[in-house]
């Protein structure tokens, strides 16, 4: 039987180190495809994806367990990111979104796929990353945390710090550049 996640930082805080083990195990892979996704960098996504959770192991016990574990631990994910860049001082945020990059949507292999039906749709999933690198990295964050990680936007403003209304707003304009950048794409 599978524990809730904040029974698990219960637990955890309680002297049971399993508990952040199975926390790691849960949430390692969505947490690194984030990252990989945010920084396009296979070089530092393990760094980073290793400095979010000592991070939140280091800070546990300051977690306000009254909050989704998911949301802080995709909070400290991205804040570490963005530290990084920060750190990194040649790539600036205002030019990162004109860096090539990875899908935001991944290419899932299923075998009931024919093979040309597979290599349609990794051509499909390679172009949209190209059209996502595009967008402003505020924009391309919303967009993945929204459709990648399936988090609310009311999740999303208490990830990024902002007003909810300001990431419902910054979620259309993103959606909006999207829109503008597919079309432009096909244009060329």
């Amino acid at each position: 039987m599978k524990m809730e996640d904040n029974q698990l930082v219960k637990i955890f805080l309680e002297g049971e180190d399993e508990a952040f083990e199975d926390l790691v195990k849960k949430y390692l892979k969505p947490v690194y495809n984030f990252l990989y996704r945010l920084t396009n960098d296979q070089a530092v996504v393990e760094d980073l994806a290793q400095d979010t959770f000592l991070k939140a192991w280091k800070n546990m016990r300051r977690f306000d367990q009254k909050r989704n574990f998911k949301a802080w631990i995709f909070t400290i994910a991205k804040n570490t990111a963005f530290d990084f860049f920060r750190k990194k001082k040649e790539i600036p945020f205002s030019r990162f979104a004109d860096e090539d990059g990875r899908s935001w949507l991944e290419n899932i292999e299923d075998d009931e796929f024919l093979p040309d039906e597979i290599l349609e749709r990794k051509n499909i999933a390679e172009e949209l990353d190209e059209i996502l690198q595009k967008i402003p990295l505020h924009y391309r964050t919303i967009l993945l945390l929204h459709y990648k990680e399936e988090f609310s936007l009311h999740e999303i403003a208490e990830i990024l710090g902002e007003p909810y209304n300001t990431v419902k707003s910054r979620h259309q304009r993103a959606l909006l550049r999207l829109k503008k950048a597919l079309l432009s794409d096909q244009c060329v």
